[in-house]
């Protein structure tokens, strides 16, 4: 048994309402007034209401170069991921010392050595820790980062594990870019960070509350490498965001989830959690048409949405420690975690939440 024993979600200190955050970034991509436009409505359909930002609304101007962008991505990204840090380790009960395994991921910046490196002594992390830094992954790394981590520890019962996720998507900001794929993407994603802290079955006893990690699948789908990702360039991270992409959630989403549920005899009926990534309305109306679910059994992600935006993956993350602080699951009842991300990949997670002592 893998439990979650705590999560630290992290947001940047600047925050603006959505609105206020469009008048500053579209004259940035187009000074036509009729594109203008357009981008009010299409980030004003996000349903986003605020988001936080790595930086001062004001400097986003003047960040015109991929090397400025990186630079305030190792800076800022390396604090707001010690912060996280900290708060998961002491929500836990346990010091940095106990880490033995620390798997690190981002999309949004690089850095080598990578931030993994940087926070061993940021924090106070043993020498000897396990690193794992993680690039590619994207939206779906949060998943993603909790399967792998459970594999890690399924192998090593005795130790404790960090997943630290770091995404500063204002950072990739491409001025002068007026496509729809930047569009839509500069209204939808924010900044943000998590920690989570996970132990092995040796230690889980120890750990009160939090919720154990039962099972995973991961799911590449065919024909999607175009759909979802970076074109990377002298100008930095240029998004790749196809308009078929929802269209491959609802065809392909289903079909994973159901099978990992009915490896363990469960059906869709049975996950009293649904913990799903915080796409955008498009997808999660697609994913809950695939899970033949109403909109509302994803409320929580649809709050996270609302207050934080897209964070890549970090928002699976930041939508459990939601659902882990407002408590209230059934003891013993199955909940489900998925992200989707390039690829177009996805990875599903099944959750249980621990039963009484």
């Amino acid at each position: 048994m893998v439990r979650i024993a705590s999560i630290a979600p992290v947001l940047p200190r600047h925050v603006h309402a959505q609105s206020e955050i469009t008048a500053t970034i579209a004259p940035l991509l187009s000074s036509d007034p009729r594109r203008s436009a357009t981008i009010g409505r299409i980030h004003a359909a996000t349903g986003i209401e605020t988001r936080h930002l790595a930086l001062p609304l004001d400097e986003y101007a003047g960040l015109t170069t991929f090397t400025a962008a990186n630079d305030a991505f190792v800076r800022e990204g390396t604090t707001l991921a010690a912060e996280a840090c900290r708060q998961a380790l002491a929500s836990a009960g346990l010091d940095a010392a106990d880490v033995d395994f620390l798997l690190f991921t981002s999309i949004t910046g690089i850095a080598t050595p990578s931030l993994d490196a940087l926070l061993v002594e940021r924090v106070g992390l043993r020498p000897d820790v396990k690193r794992l830094p993680v690039f590619g992954l994207g939206c779906v790394a949060g998943a993603a980062g909790i399967a792998r981590v459970r594999d890690y520890l399924q192998g090593h019962p005795q130790d404790v594990a960090l997943l630290v996720s770091v995404e500063l998507c204002s950072l990739t900001l491409q001025q002068g870019d007026d496509s729809m794929a930047n569009i839509v993407s500069s209204g939808l994603f924010g900044d943000g960070a998590s920690a989570v802290v996970m132990v092995g079955s040796d230690r889980a006893a120890q750990v009160e509350g939090g919720v154990d990690v039962v099972d995973a699948r991961s799911a590449l789908y065919p024909d999607s490498t175009d759909a979802l990702g970076w074109d990377i360039g002298g100008s930095g991270f240029r998004i790749v965001l196809a308009a078929s992409l929802a269209d491959l959630v609802e065809q392909h989403l289903g079909a994973g989830v159901i099978d990992l549920l009915a490896a363990h005899q469960l059906k869709v009926a049975d996950v009293g959690t649904w913990v799903a990534h915080t796409g955008g309305p498009r997808i999660l109306q697609a994913a809950a048409r695939a899970l033949g679910l109403p909109d509302e059994a994803f409320a929580a992600s649809w709050r996270s949405l609302a207050r934080v935006g897209n964070l890549s993956s970090s928002g699976v993350l930041h939508v459990l420690a939601d659902e882990l602080a407002a408590g209230g699951q059934i003891p013993g009842s199955a909940g489900v975690l998925f992200a989707i991300g390039p690829g177009v990949s996805t990875e599903t997670v099944l959750l249980r939440w621990p039963e009484e002592p």
